[in-house]
C-alpha cells in the first residue's frame, strides 16, 4: 500500500466511525434532545455518511474490483457522500447560529432565522446531483459532477470562513482560557482546511500529479474537523452526558495498529523474506505475536494521554474550590465573598447562574431566626428558603432537585451550606440539565461545604470587627459621661442659684415692673440649660433607678399626662390608643420612662400647631411595642444613620443627647429602638420594642 492509500485508510476509518458513534449516543436519548442536540445529530450522520462512503470507495480501489458488478454500491456510495457533505455544511452553518446566540444568552433573532432557511439553499442543487449519478453511464463523483465542484468549494469555504469568526467571538465571549485557546485553533484550523478545499476543488492545484492527490485527499479528510468540533462541544458543554473519550481512544488504537502493521510489520516481512528466503509468513507471524504483547502497554498509553486531555476541563473545575479556600480570607465583608464565589463557580462550571442565600443571623451577626431575601438579587422569601433547607434535611443533606420550591424561583438544583449541625443557608444552581453531570455535582458538593465554613468565618471576623468597635465606642462614651457629669454638678448649683435669686427679684413689684422681660428671660433660660444638664447626668448614669412594677398603659398614661400641658401650649393633639396590656417589671418602667419622655420632648418640638401625634401601645410577637408617631417634617434619609449619634443635633439649640439616651434606656431593657416608616409616608415614627420573656446573655 501507497502512503496516500494508508492515509485515506486511516482517515475515513475514523472519520467514518467517530461521528456514528456519537450519532447512535445522541440516538439513544432521542426523547430529551434540545434543537441543538437535534442539529447535532443529523451533523453527526452527515459526518459519519460522507467519511463513510469515501471509506467504501477507497476499499473498492483497494482490493482492485472492477465496476460492471460493483456499480449499484458505488453509485449508492456516491449519493450517500454528495448528500451529506452537501447537508453537513448547512448543517454545522446552523449549529454556529444556536451557538452564537446561545453565548449571547439569547433567543435567534429574526435575521439568523432567515439565515438559517438560506443556509440550505444549496441542497436544492442535489436533485441536479443525484439526477448526474443514477441516470448516466457511472463515472467517479468528481468526474460526473465536474461543473458542481467549483460553487460547492466556494460554499464550504464560505461556510468556514463564518464559523471561524464565529468561534472567535465566542471565544472572546467565554472566561475560561481553555476554552478560548480550542475555539481559537479550532477557528484557525478551519481557516487553513478552507484554503487547502479552495485551492485543491475549485482551482484544482496540482491537478493530474501525486501532491494533488495528497491535497485532495487532505481536502476530504478536512470534515475530521466538523466531527472534532462536535465532540469538544458535546463534551464542553455536557450534552446528554456523553462519554466520547473511550471512542476516541478505539479509534486512535486502530488508527495506530493499522499504521504499525502496514509500514512495520508487512514491511519488515516482505524484506526478510527477499532478503534471506525466510518461509514467507514467518516473520510477518512473529511479529504479530510481539504486536500483540504490546498492544495492553500501547492502549494504556494511549489511555493516559486522552485522560490528560480530557482531565483538563474537570481540573479546571475543581480549581473553583482550592481557589475560594485560598482567597476567601481576603474578604472582609460578606457581600464581597458572595459576589466572588457567584462569580467563580458560575464561569468555571458553565452554569447558568449561581446565588447564594443567607439566612439573616449569618448576614447581621444576630440571632434572629429570620431569613434574607435579599441576597445579590436573589428574592427569596423565608417559607421557600426554609422549606428547601427541611428538604435536604430530610434527605440525608443530599441536595434538593427539580422541587416546586426551587422551580417557582427559577433554579434546579439546591445545596445547603451546612458546617456540622449548622446551616448558613442554601447555594442554588440554574443550569441544563445537561450540564449538571456528576463530576460537576461532586464539584457543587464540596463547594457547598467550602462556601459555609468561608462564610462562617467571615461572620466571625465581622462580629470580631462589631464587638471591637462596640467597645472603642463604650469606652469613648464612658470618657464623655464621665466628663459630662462632672459638668453637670459644676453648672447645676450655680443654676439653681441664678433661678432663684431670679425668682425673688420678680417678685419685688419694684424690680418686676422695670426689668419683668429680663428676669423672665434669665428664668428661661436657666430651665433650658437645667433640662440639657439634667440630659448630660441622665447620659452619664450607667442606669437609671428602678421604679416598681407598673402597667404598661399606666406608664404610657403617666407620661403623656405630664407632657400634655406643654402640647396644649403649642397647639399640639396628644392621642393615645392602648392594646393588650401587661405589668411590667421596675427595671423595665424607669428605662421605657426615660426613652418615651425623650421621644415625647422630641415629637413636640418637631410638630407645629394644630399638629397631631399619636403614642400607641400593644403586645405584638411576645413584645411590649410602643410607637411615636407625629406629623412633623419628617427624618431626611441621610440623617436616619446619624440620629442615635451622642451630640448630635440639626437645631440651634440643644445636645443631641435625647435619642441616644433612648436608644441607651431601651438596650437596658434589652429592648430596641429604631426609626420606622410612617403608614402615611408623614412625619417621623419611632417604634420602642421589649421582649417579654428575654433570652439569658452567654
Amino acid at each position: 500500500m501507497s502512503p496516500l492509500e494508508v492515509l485515506q485508510l486511516v482517515g475515513y476509518s475514523i472519520g467514518a466511525l467517530l461521528p456514528v458513534w456519537l450519532g447512535i449516543q445522541l440516538f439513544s436519548r432521542r426523547r430529551k434532545l434540545t434543537a441543538v442536540e437535534r442539529l447535532l445529530f443529523f451533523l453527526a450522520l452527515t459526518m459519519g455518511g460522507w467519511h463513510g462512503s469515501n471509506l467504501i470507495i477507497t476499499l473498492h480501489s483497494l482490493f482492485g474490483f472492477g465496476y460492471d458488478k460493483w456499480i449499484t454500491l458505488l453509485r449508492a456510495a456516491d449519493t450517500v457522500s454528495v448528500i451529506s457533505i452537501t447537508f453537513a455544511y448547512s448543517f454545522l452553518l446552523h449549529v454556529h447560529l444556536y451557538l452564537w446566540a446561545g453565548a449571547s444568552n439569547r433567543p435567534l433573532k429574526l435575521s439568523e432565522k432567515v439565515r438559517v432557511y438560506l443556509s440550505y439553499l444549496p441542497n436544492l442543487f442535489l436533485a441536479v446531483a443525484l439526477y448526474k449519478i443514477w441516470f448516466r453511464p457511472y463515472a467517479p463523483m468528481m468526474s460526473r459532477l465536474h461543473f458542481l465542484v467549483f460553487p460547492m468549494a466556494v460554499w464550504i469555504t464560505y461556510v468556514l470562513g463564518v464559523i471561524a469568526i464565529t468561534e472567535l467571538l465566542i471565544a472572546r465571549k467565554t472566561q475560561n482560557q481553555s476554552e478560548q485557546r480550542i475555539m481559537r485553533t479550532l477557528a484557525a484550523s478551519f481557516v487553513v482546511i478552507g484554503i487547502v478545499i479552495l485551492a485543491a476543488l475549485a482551482f484544482g492545484l496540482g491537478e493530474g500529479t501525486e501532491a494533488g492527490l495528497y491535497l485532495k485527499t487532505v481536502a476530504n479528510l478536512g470534515s475530521l474537523l466538523p466531527s472534532l468540533l462536535l465532540a469538544y462541544y458535546i463534551y464542553r458543554y455536557r450534552y446528554l452526558e456523553l462519554i466520547i473519550e473511550e471512542s476516541l481512544i478505539v479509534a486512535s488504537f486502530a488508527a495506530v495498529v493499522l499504521t504499525i502493521y502496514i509500514y512495520g510489520i508487512k514491511t519488515i516481512g516482505d524484506w526478510m523474506t527477499v532478503r534471506y528466503g525466510i518461509r514467507p509468513g514467518v516473520i510477518e507471524a512473529l511479529l504479530i505475536l510481539g504486536l500483540a504483547l504490546a498492544a495492553a502497554p500501547l492502549r494504556r498509553w494511549l489511555e493516559k494521554r486522552f485522560h490528560k486531555l480530557f482531565e483538563r476541563e474537570a481540573a479546571l473545575y475543581r480549581q473553583v474550590v482550592s481557589r475560594i479556600g485560598s482567597q476567601a480570607g481576603q474578604y472582609k465583608q460578606l457581600p464581597q465573598l458572595l459576589d466572588f464565589v457567584q462569580q467563580q463557580t458560575t464561569q468555571a462550571l458553565g452554569l447558568r447562574r449561581t446565588r447564594i442565600v443567607l439566612r439573616e443571623r449569618f448576614v447581621t451577626g444576630e440571632p434572629a431566626p429570620a431569613f434574607s431575601g435579599n441576597n445579590d438579587g436573589a428574592a427569596f422569601s423565608e417559607g421557600v428558603l426554609e422549606n428547601v433547607i427541611e428538604l435536604a434535611q430530610v434527605g440525608s443533606w443530599q441536595p434538593v432537585e427539580n422541587h416546586q420550591a426551587l422551580a417557582s424561583q427559577g433554579f434546579e438544583l439546591a445545596y445547603a451550606l451546612r458546617r456540622d449541625e449548622r446551616v448558613s443557608g442554601v447555594l442554588l444552581i440554574d443550569a441544563a440539565a445537561a450540564t449538571l453531570t456528576e463530576d460537576t455535582r461532586s464539584v457543587l458538593e464540596v463547594l457547598a461545604g467550602q462556601v459555609a465554613i468561608a462564610v462562617e468565618d467571615c461572620r466571625l471576623v465581622e462580629e470580631n470587627v462589631t464587638l471591637e468597635r462596640k467597645l472603642a465606642e463604650r469606652e469613648r462614651l464612658a470618657a464623655l459621661g464621665q466628663m459630662a457629669a462632672t459638668v453637670a454638678h459644676e453648672i447645676k448649683n450655680p443654676l439653681s442659684a441664678i433661678k432663684s435669686i431670679a425668682q425673688v427679684m420678680r417678685e419685688d413689684e419694684s424690680m418686676s415692673r422695670e426689668y419683668a422681660r429680663d428676669l423672665s428671660l434669665i428664668i428661661g433660660e436657666t430651665d433650658r440649660l437645667g433640662q440639657s444638664v439634667t440630659q448630660l447626668l441622665s447620659f452619664a448614669r450607667s442606669k437609671a433607678p428602678a421604679e416598681l412594677p407598673q402597667l404598661a398603659s399606666q406608664l404610657v398614661d403617666s407620661v403623656v399626662r405630664l407632657f400634655q400641658a406643654t402640647a396644649d401650649n403649642r397647639g399640639v393633639k396628644l392621642t393615645t390608643k392602648f392594646g393588650a396590656d401587661l405589668e411590667l417589671s421596675g427595671d423595665v418602667v424607669s428605662s421605657v420612662r426615660v426613652a418615651l419622655s425623650n421621644l415625647l420632648l422630641n415629637s413636640l418640638q418637631a410638630t407645629n400647631k394644630d399638629g397631631e401625634i399619636v403614642i400607641a401601645q400593644d403586645v405584638k410577637d411576645d413584645a411590649l411595642v410602643i410607637t411615636v408617631q407625629d406629623t412633623g417634617p419628617g427624618i431626611s434619609e441621610e440623617l436616619r444613620k446619624r440620629i442615635w449619634e451622642p451630640f448630635f443635633t440639626t437645631k440651634q439649640r440643644g445636645t443631641g443627647l435625647g435619642l441616644a439616651i433612648v436608644r441607651k434606656r431601651m438596650e437596658e431593657a434589652g429592648g430596641t429602638a429604631r426609626l420606622v416608616s410612617p403608614a402615611n409616608g408623614q412625619g417621623a415614627q419611632f417604634e420602642l420594642r421589649v421582649a417579654l420573656h428575654p433570652e439569658p446573655e452567654n
